[in-house]
């Protein structure tokens, strides 16, 4: 037996981050950092918490993990800066998200996310392993920086160096049933890009307050939430025109779905503008449904994929559409999702929430003929 529990004990501490649960809060960021600070703050990895997210709340609430075992599970990468986070991934442990503890409210912090030393690879999910040395953070530079309040540190940690710091969440999420929930195909590279040149691209401003950089990458975090018109690069639309028909073609040139979280849905819009006629053509939905004796089912009960249309890394979708175009005729083409999928917006309790109903418009274009 206590074989058992040193292998639990063992087995926990690997997915703990290392254990390092000390943290300056991101607020102490924001006297040098400002831009960034106020890019960070209204972020995802600033929200990530139940509390601050509707849509995860609703998943959380449902989590077996939660009511029966009372234990965040979720924590690993949304609340990886919390103080009590070795008890929220341990057996036996009880340990909830608590809006009155600041670490908690942390979600993903600056700090956190600055610590990253080195990551390991499992084959259910990535663990970060953190710096143990308090203010003292590893950045992109190569030359390092000098700070009155820090030390930025360099070497030895390839994943800020490649820009695929992000991968210790990221990479891939396996249940126990051993179906990857998310994946970002991140061995699958893209000619000079990866996680922070596309989601983090350059914008201007300076890096801090005691040097002017001119620029600084960008810590919105660009992605299906907020920000997602900076990624629009990465998509092309166009347009065959036929005899009896035409065809959309959507060009993903991104090195991942077009979506990766199994609860969203992709919708392409078609409409057709004949003189001072609007006239609208069938959708295309797509989606990757996850779930258990064909029926879709929540997260940690899927053990397939029943259904997958969505759009691939590195995918050409052509979507045809039998209508024939004549000369004046524009066609109009939208691009967007649902952050959860309209079919189960209201079993999740989610009808009243805007970042759950919400149509976000990724990219729009109009071709004339």
């Amino acid at each position: 037996m206590k074989t058992i529990y040193l292998l639990l004990f063992l087995f926990s501490s690997i997915f703990a981050n290392d254990a390092v649960h000390d943290f300056a809060p991101s607020s102490e960021c924001k006297e040098c950092h400002a831009q960034i600070y106020s890019e960070f703050y209204t972020s995802m990895h600033a929200n990530a918490t139940p509390s601050q997210d509707p849509i995860h709340k609703a998943i959380w609430d449902r989590d077996p993990m939660n009511k029966k075992f009372n234990r965040y599970v979720c924590g690993k990468c949304h609340t990886p800066a919390a103080d009590n986070l070795d008890k929220m991934l341990t057996n036996g442990e009880k340990a909830l998200p608590d809006v009155n503890n600041p670490t908690h409210q942390e979600a993903i912090s600056c700090a956190y996310c600055h610590r990253i030393q080195s990551i390991e690879k499992h084959p259910q999910s990535n663990t970060n392993i953190i710096s143990k040395t308090p203010n003292s953070y590893y950045g992109t530079s190569k030359q390092g920086l000098e700070s009155p309040y820090h030390k930025i540190i360099t070497d030895n940690n390839e994943h800020m160096q490649n820009g695929n710091i992000c991968i210790g969440c990221h990479s891939h999420n396996v249940n126990k049933a051993g179906l990857n929930l998310c994946s970002s195909n991140v061995n699958d590279e893209m000619s000079d890009a990866n996680c922070v040149s596309c989601h983090m691209p350059k914008v201007k401003g300076s890096k801090s307050s005691i040097s002017d950089t001119g620029t600084h990458s960008f810590h919105g975090f660009a992605g299906s939430h907020f920000h997602s018109d900076m990624l629009t690069k990465y998509v092309d639309i166009s347009i065959l025109r036929n005899i009896d028909n035409f065809i959309v073609n959507i060009d993903n040139r991104s090195s991942h779905a077009l979506l990766l979280h199994p609860l969203r849905v992709a919708i392409l819009k078609i409409s057709v503008q004949r003189a001072n006629e609007t006239i609208k053509l069938p959708k295309e939905v797509f989606v990757r449904v996850i779930g258990k004796d064909g029926k879709p089912a929540m997260p940690w009960i899927a053990d397939s994929t029943i259904k997958d249309t969505m759009i691939k890394a590195n995918e050409k979708r052509e979507v045809k559409r039998d209508f024939k175009l004549q000369n004046g005729d524009r066609v109009d083409v939208v691009l967007g999702w649902f952050l959860v999928n309209p079919k189960v917006v209201k079993k999740l309790g989610l009808e009243n929430e805007k970042a759950a109903t919400e149509f976000h418009v990724f990219k729009k274009q109009s071709f004339t003929f």
